[in-house]
């Protein structure tokens, strides 16, 4: 039996044909060409529907000298908070028919040089979104990636950044477990390559100087939360009453390692987050924590790369976001701890604050 054969794709040839025009003039067309005659262009758009013609992307690219896509690279896929950032930046750029290719390093810097080339060099522009490399290394990879827009972190020249004032957020924190009698805490401490856990401890810094009266213990940790259920041994050494967790899901691994051996929170310590992710409001018990504008970033960050693709001579900003206390159920007074009067509000600052 003779086999049949496949479908013949549509190409621009037929629908030149049929809308009795050059395939110059159907590819200027489908390009978003405003030199063609309305009329003209409106046979070759009708032509293509009848024949349900689809462009070919490879070739429209080449013809454009763009892809219509861009990349991200962030540190850990896997943390909610990145994936937030990403489902911003990907709504936005959709909205301006752009795709978003993604890369993860997982935590690995090593990795960031080559993923980062790799996804400019298949879109036409590139989001590093909180890299771990160093700030040398940074500077010296920038000029070869532009356009590019980052994310918690800034570099020399005209590349515009998005951070959070993680320094200011930390201070926040401790002061609101500071409010409630506490004067043991902990801090578990980010990798030592993050650029936002330097900036906690810069604000950590600033809080003991005006606070002399507290003492705080700082342990390395991580970002997982199998890295904050590992520290709970470790936490309850401090005879600590209060804890902030580099992150959230530290946090949350924190609260499981703790409730295995038997503590309560917040009855006999008090933990904090940082960054808000979904679920922080649904631990047992609930986690403050410091809330970011996770999807405010990701938009953004599309909104800075978009103008440097359109904008020969764009306007550099550098925006700076602040964060404001949630408080929740995993925190409450220090045990023994009787408040003089009114417990002062939580410190909340506006979202964003650009400078």
């Amino acid at each position: 039996m003779e086999k049949k054969s496949a479908a013949r794709r549509i190409g621009i040839a037929d629908v030149a044909l049929m809308a009795g025009v050059s395939h110059a003039t159907v590819s200027r067309v489908m390009n978003g060409s405003f030199t063609v005659d309305p009329a003209i262009a409106a046979r070759v758009r009708s032509a293509a529907e009848t024949l349900k013609y689809q462009p070919n992307p490879l070739g429209r690219s080449l013809a454009l000298g763009k892809t219509e896509t861009i990349g991200i690279l962030v540190p850990d896929l896997a943390n909610p908070m990145f994936q937030a950032v990403l489902r911003g930046l990907s709504i936005a750029a959709a909205q301006d028919g752009y795709r978003v290719l993604i890369a993860d390093s997982s935590e690995t810097s090593t990795e960031e040089n080559i993923l980062a080339a790799e996804a400019r060099r298949r879109g036409d522009g590139v989001v590093l979104c909180a890299p771990r490399m160093s700030d040398a290394e940074l500077n010296q990879l920038a000029p070869a990636l532009q356009p590019m827009v980052l994310i918690n972190r800034t570099a020399s020249g005209d590349t515009p950044s998005l951070s959070v004032d993680y320094a200011r957020g930390i201070q926040d924190l401790a002061e609101h477990l500071a409010g409630l009698g506490h004067r043991r805490l902990v801090f578990l401490s980010g990798p030592e390559t993050s650029a936002s856990n330097q900036l906690r401890l810069r604000g950590l810094r600033r809080f003991t100087r005006s606070h002399p009266d507290v003492e705080l213990t700082i342990l390395p940790c991580g970002v997982s939360f199998a890295a904050g259920q590992e520290a709970a041994a470790g936490v309850l050494a401090t005879k600590a009453s209060g804890v902030m967790a580099f992150n959230d899901l530290v946090a949350m691994g924190l609260l499981s390692g703790l409730h295995e051996h038997g503590a309560q929170v917040p009855g006999d310590i008090s933990v904090t987050g940082f960054d808000d992710i979904p679920f922080a409001a649904y631990t047992s018990p609930p986690l403050t924590t410091a809330a970011v504008p996770l999807n405010e970033l990701g938009e953004d960050a599309w909104h800075q790369l978009r103008e440097l693709l359109r904008t020969p001579s764009p306007v550099t900003r550098n925006t700076v976001y602040r964060t404001r206390i949630q408080a929740r159920g995993s925190t409450g007074p220090a045990p023994g701890y009787v408040e003089a009067g009114p417990s002062a509000e939580d410190p909340t600052t506006p979202i964003p604050a650009t400078s």
